[in-house]
């Protein structure tokens, strides 16, 4: 029903930057909020950063003031700007978007499939 596609993750050295991009597509009438969560190996996946619809966003403490999320397309693309990043970023990292479907109107999350960001020292 709702598809999101990852890009942009990759392999870079402490102090480097990344940008993660998410598109969403599918049988969807609106979307509430993106975000962005991360799992590393042996942890629970964490909310990294996520952005509402009236443009309010949310940042990890570990994250603030390093990391930014925007969108463009009303939500249906979100981008995650990673700077001086450090090896504790290391981590697969998901796109989740807050939808509402198409037809049934009724609210629906759907997942991406991850991207790997690997961060070496």
């Amino acid at each position: 029903q709702v598809q999101l596609v990852e890009s942009g993750g990759g392999l870079v050295q402490a102090g480097e930057s990344l940008r993660l991009s998410c598109r969403a597509s599918g049988m969807i009438d609106s979307i509430k909020a993106m975000g962005w969560y991360r799992q590393a190996p042996g942890k629970q996946r964490e909310l990294v950063a996520r952005i509402l619809r009236d443009g309010t966003t949310i940042y990890a403490d570990s994250v603030n003031g390093r990391f930014t999320i925007s969108t463009d397309n009303n939500l249906y693309t979100s981008y995650l700007q990673m700077n001086n990043l450090k090896p504790e970023d290391t981590a697969v990292y998901f796109c989740r978007a807050d939808t509402i479907l198409a037809l049934t109107m009724a609210p629906h999350d759907s997942w991406g499939q991850g991207t790997q960001v690997t961060v070496s020292p």
